[in-house]
């Protein structure tokens, strides 16, 4: 019995995934609602697989990702999201062989596909993913970007140093809210981890590096 568990805090697509994966033989399937609740189940189960929107999850960088896959090194990570950087994609699948990438637009068949792939031990990455490998890589910085107020306050609070949690109670939100700020962030900065996002906000000076570093 192959363990999979879905860390997709996106109700429709969770169920969306769940569906698909009861139709499966052999499948037991878990739900993960935080970065915690991952770590613990793969503690019980370090072969899963797990199936997750990393922009929607309480995970900050890429460098979070890496440590999970480093301290459960048989299980399987495959990245289930809307939109992804191509230098994302690209650091990710150079440091784990055990990292696959299915974006959301995929058709049924080639989730299937995925899952199938993935079960047999290999890495699999989507036509969408591919093709954002093969796009010429822009030279030239991102010109201005229109961020709401509020996204520009909490842009300056992740590069200054803020959690999630830790904003969402500054600003007595909850932390779904907030978290949806960030992924709306993250898109329209056309970043996928905080580490980005801080070069943005000090190339537009909306930090400095002394702020950054305090």
């Amino acid at each position: 019995m192959q363990n999979i568990i879905v860390a997709d805090n996106q109700d429709i697509t969770r169920a969306g995934m769940i569906y698909v994966l009861s139709k499966m033989k052999g499948i037991s399937c878990d739900i993960a609602g935080s970065k915690a609740e991952l770590i613990r189940q793969l503690s019980g189960c370090p072969e899963a697989i797990v199936i997750l929107d990393y922009t929607l999850f309480d995970i900050s960088s890429e460098s979070d990702l890496l440590i999970i896959g480093q301290r459960f090194p048989l299980s399987h990570l495959i990245l289930w999201s809307e939109e992804l950087s191509a230098d994302f994609i690209r650091s990710l699948v150079n440091a784990s062989s055990r990292i696959s990438v299915l974006m959301k637009d995929a058709k049924m068949i080639e989730i299937e596909q995925c899952l199938d792939y993935v079960l047999r031990g290999q890495r699999f990455l989507c036509q969408h993913a591919t093709n954002i490998l093969l796009e010429p890589k822009l030279t030239q910085e991102k010109e201005s970007v229109n961020l709401t107020k509020t996204e520009v306050e909490i842009l300056k609070e992740i590069a200054v140093g803020l959690t999630t949690r830790e904003i969402a109670e500054k600003r007595f939100s909850s932390f779904h809210t907030v978290n949806t700020h960030r992924k709306n962030i993250f898109r329209k900065l056309g970043v996928n981890n905080v580490h980005e996002a801080i070069r943005y906000a000090m190339r537009s000076g909306l930090v400095d590096a002394a702020e950054y570093y305090i």
